[in-house]
């Protein structure tokens, strides 16, 4: 560590200001314009909008707006169980009492606040107790209290400039993905729900946006069916007709033992963050069959519902999620359908008036999907196989950036390794990205 460097107090270095939650009783303090910002909102670092909004008379009356620019940790919580979320305001907005938003003042730079944070993550997480209900809560006391050291402006700068651009490059590659996904969504709606280029040749006219290579593939013609009318030739099943749906094991059973090699538990949390920073180390001696890979395709149908493609290395299956494949159908195919039928299966869940809702093997029986012959779904894979592969492998690149951007961030924050030797590392460790 540089001698210039010093020592400093987190309560020192920052102003912690705190939110609150406008009366849901007044309907005029809700469905405004400013953004609000709440536990569930926070599940990137960069936070550009939220769930709900309040009105400027809601601001006035019950919590705080804060500047673009602000650092906004979560202080109480059940995801600080597993996690601390540290997100920066992309723009103004509010926040409820569970959040802290954080200024800085004495020496300390607004822009290299979020990555003191971040690199002190772990410190953080320790410093976090249980409130009523096992809720995790980070203690204002203790927060302020948090030693750290504080490098010169110039420095900060450097390292503020170094990394933002790192995360810039996550965000851009985030918001790549989830254009492409929507695109795939769009087209399998359009191609597999609406049917509309049955529906245009039906009609006598020219479906839209295909070749006629591609619009040979769909018939012109519908037939009745259970669902209503569907294309000729078509048919319909339930979703567990094109997939195995493999459940997870409980993992307390193999717990690793010391010196022993293991693998990290994939349970909800993890599914939810697509990290496995935190889990629970289970032994290498599970079952092949419970190893979860990347690419693999997995779906919680408990508590949280989630569907999506794991792309956080290699781990082992937990109960309440199903590894999902399919022998005979593409994977885009049973994702998207997953993905189309996800909000009917949480409202089911939510319908459960157990402490966790669910849904179960009946509901996946009957949950239909409309099938076309092998020929037709040949050829349209060759549209959306691409999409959803470019999807994961842009997870994938995120993951190795973000990996060797946390292995820099600490060794940065404390002096121990410089910016220049920082970028070297960078480009030495993920050229392609």
């Amino acid at each position: 560590m540089a001698s210039e460097w010093s020592k400093a107090m987190l309560g020192e270095l920052t102003v912690m200001l705190s939110g609150g939650t406008p009366s849901k009783s007044n309907p005029d303090y809700w469905n405004g314009t400013v953004p609000w910002a709440s536990a569930k909102d926070m599940k990137n670092y960069f936070l550009a909008d939220t769930e709900d909004h309040i009105s400027d008379e809601a601001v006035q009356k019950a919590t705080k707006l804060v500047p673009a620019g602000t650092v906004l940790l979560l202080t109480r919580g059940m995801t600080l169980l597993d996690d601390v979320p540290i997100c920066l305001s992309m723009r103004p907005m509010t926040f409820n009492q569970d959040v802290k938003a954080l200024r800085s003042k004495n020496g300390l730079l607004q822009e290299y606040l979020p990555y003191l944070l971040l690199g002190h993550k772990a410190d953080l997480l320790d410093l976090v107790d249980l409130a009523g209900h096992g809720t995790g809560r980070l203690n204002s006391d203790e927060l302020k209290n948090l030693p750290v050291l504080l490098p010169p402006e110039s420095e900060q700068s450097k390292i503020a400039q170094f990394l933002g651009t790192v995360d810039n490059r996550l965000y851009n590659l985030s918001r790549q993905n989830e254009s492409i996904e929507a695109i795939a969504q769009a087209i399998f709606k359009s191609w597999f729900v609406d049917f509309d280029p049955v529906r245009a040749k039906a009609e006598g006219r020219e479906p839209e946006g295909m070749d006629a290579t591609t619009a040979a593939l769909f018939p012109g013609a519908f037939k009745d069916s259970e669902l209503g009318p569907i294309p000729q030739g078509w048919t319909i099943h339930g979703i567990d007709t094109i997939a195995t749906f493999l459940n997870g094991i409980a993992l307390q059973k193999y717990p690793a033992m010391e010196g022993e090699e293991w693998l990290p538990a994939i349970k909800i949390a993890q599914l939810k963050c697509g990290s496995v920073d935190g889990a629970d180390r289970i032994s290498r001696s599970i079952p092949e069959k419970y190893i979860v890979q990347d690419g693999d395709l997995l779906f919680s149908w408990s508590g949280s519902l989630e569907v999506e493609f794991w792309t956080g290395g290699k781990g082992a299956l937990n109960q309440h999620l199903f590894k999902v494949f399919s022998a005979q159908f593409p994977q885009w195919f049973v994702y998207l359908w997953l993905r189309f039928h996800l909000d009917g299966f949480r409202e089911i869940a939510e319908s459960k008036v157990t402490t966790m809702g669910h849904i179960q093997r009946h509901h996946l029986s009957e949950a239909i999907v409309v099938i076309p012959p092998p020929e037709t779904l040949r050829g349209l894979d060759r549209f959306l196989g691409p999409l959803i592969e470019k999807v994961v492998a842009g997870r994938l690149q995120a993951r190795t950036l973000a990996d060797l951007r946390d292995t820099l961030l600490p060794r940065l924050i404390s002096g121990k390794l410089r910016v220049p030797e920082a970028e070297a590392m960078l480009m030495g460790g993920c050229h392609e990205v």
